[in-house]
């Protein structure tokens, strides 16, 4: 699975399990069941996500927010520039 691919699952599933619980919070107990089997499911997609995310990150597809700071912090620095 790509990273795409298991973003889009896991935010498929974030939105799905929100509106289940605002039907658990007025009592309905098959939402209920719903959110229960769907923390599984998160749980199992988050390990995919973080899986994906690590090795996109070590090939240089996906970069982290910090390193592009840095990155903008040294090349705004006349001390590195030529």
């Amino acid at each position: 699975m790509t990273l795409k691919e298991s973003m889009n699952q896991l935010n498929n599933l974030l939105a799905g399990l929100t509106r289940d619980l605002g039907k658990v919070h007025r009592g309905n107990k098959t939402a209920a069941q719903r959110v229960r089997v769907g923390t599984i499911k998160l749980e199992k997609i988050a390990k995919v996500f973080r899986k994906d995310s690590v090795a996109a990150e070590k090939s240089g597809r996906f970069k982290s927010h910090k390193l592009r700071a840095r990155a903008r912090k040294i090349g705004s620095n006349t001390k590195y520039q030529k």
